[in-house]
């Protein structure tokens, strides 16, 4: 089975809520994915439609692969680099800010399907 990868780095969304996005389309065909997160109110769906538009593009020159035989293998989230800030409080004081980021990595494999006769 012939495989296609497609990474973004460094995305300005928490892991958890980008996982929440990840769970709806894993291990889903391609097309039915792609539906799926145009149809979500996710902000991590449109973040991960991206990168899977990427990973189709990707089988498609590499592997001469068609749209419709693809299927998700693989979609991992994991978090990234934390940017630290703080927040002023009262008395001087201050709080940290964690604003999170995340990495996407998405592996579609063709999955034909052979006729029975």
């Amino acid at each position: 089975m012939q495989k296609a990868v497609a990474k973004t780095k460094f995305v300005r969304i928490s892991p958890y809520k980008a996982r929440r996005a990840a769970d709806l389309i894993r291990g889903m065909s391609v097309e039915d994915a792609i539906f799926q997160l145009e149809n979500s109110n996710l902000k991590g769906a449109r973040l991960l439609k991206k990168t899977l538009n990427s990973a189709v593009a990707n089988a498609q020159t590499q592997l001469d692969a068609r749209v419709e035989n693809l299927k998700i293998n693989e979609i991992r989230v994991d978090g990234g680099p934390t940017l630290k800030r703080a927040k002023p409080k009262n008395k001087g004081g201050s709080a940290p800010v964690l604003k999170r980021t995340s990495h996407f990595t998405i592996v579609v494999a063709n999955s034909e399907k052979k006729e029975e006769k």
